[in-house]
């Protein structure tokens, strides 16, 4: 089994440097795929009530045998319940059987509600209140990040944005870090689109490792905190192991330049996205 070191947020949680991805698995499946994860070395798992699996993240790690307390349980609050959004944490912690949660992250700002600043606000009392050990958000932008933080003099922990070669996040990530706050990535390995460029596939076999051994280490090297996902036991166990080998800063770099305009996977530009 592999074990990860860790990292410090800023509001003092220590957290895993890579974690699991659990979109969309559900059902049966999905608890095995999650208690594999687990059993193979994750800590950290990435789950949202709009993914509909929460219960099984629970579940899996019932079934994986691995002390609660060993485990970084992350989920999302939806844009419905931006307004109860510390209503929708107690209702999230009802659905796992869990005492308490280690993150809980704003899905997606949603800036025509107006109402992410009373969702951050709920996410606060939360904290507060001990449900949550460590708060943050899901595609916010600079503006938003601002907007919540004066409004409550609080600053997230974390903002997970989709993050890969083909849409490398430059400012984003330096916004994140001028505020503190660390970046986690969604969807890291771009759905393999990278695997085949050049600067990936030189730097794989410098290495004598995976193409997506090497975008997760980019990762890394970054600073961004990526969350792969697979259900298949080899692939997970094989994204661990990114931590025997080092890129160069031209390698990094290199990577970095596959970044383009139009390389979002998804689509979703959080100035207009609604995700209800």
């Amino acid at each position: 089994m592999t074990e990860l070191p860790t990292r410090i947020l800023g509001d003092g949680v220590s957290v895993p440097v890579l974690g699991f991805g659990t979109y969309p698995l559900r059902g049966d499946d999905g608890v095995r795929a999650i208690a594999s994860a687990l059993e193979v070395g994750y800590r950290l798992i990435d789950s949202a009530v709009n993914y509909r699996n929460e219960r099984e993240v629970a579940e899996a790690i019932r079934a994986s045998g691995v002390d609660r307390g060993d485990v970084f349980v992350q989920t999302k609050v939806p844009g419905r319940d931006h307004r109860s959004a510390k209503h929708s944490i107690t209702t999230s912690l009802q659905v796992m059987g869990l005492e308490y949660l280690d993150s809980v992250l704003i899905h997606w700002p949603n800036p025509s509600q107006e109402s992410y600043v009373r969702a951050w606000e709920g996410l606060v009392e939360a904290k507060e209140a001990g449900l949550v050990r460590s708060i943050g958000v899901s595609n916010f932008t600079p503006t938003y990040l601002d907007e919540i933080i004066a409004a409550t003099g609080v600053t997230p922990a974390s903002n997970q944005i989709e993050m890969h070669p083909a849409f490398p996040q430059v400012e984003q990530r330096a916004a994140d870090a001028e505020r503190g706050i660390v970046t986690q990535a969604w969807s890291p390995i771009g759905r393999g689109a990278a695997f085949d460029a050049e600067p990936v596939v030189t730097a794989a076999r410098a290495h004598d490792v995976t193409p997506a051994q090497v975008v997760l280490r980019w990762h890394l090297h970054l600073g961004s905190l990526p969350l792969p996902k697979s259900a298949d036991p080899e692939r997970q166990r094989g994204n661990l192991e990114v931590l025997g080998f080092d890129l160069s800063e031209a390698e990094v770099d290199a990577i970095t330049a596959l970044g383009r305009p139009d390389g979002r996977l998804f689509g979703a530009d959080p100035d207009v996205h609604e995700e209800m």
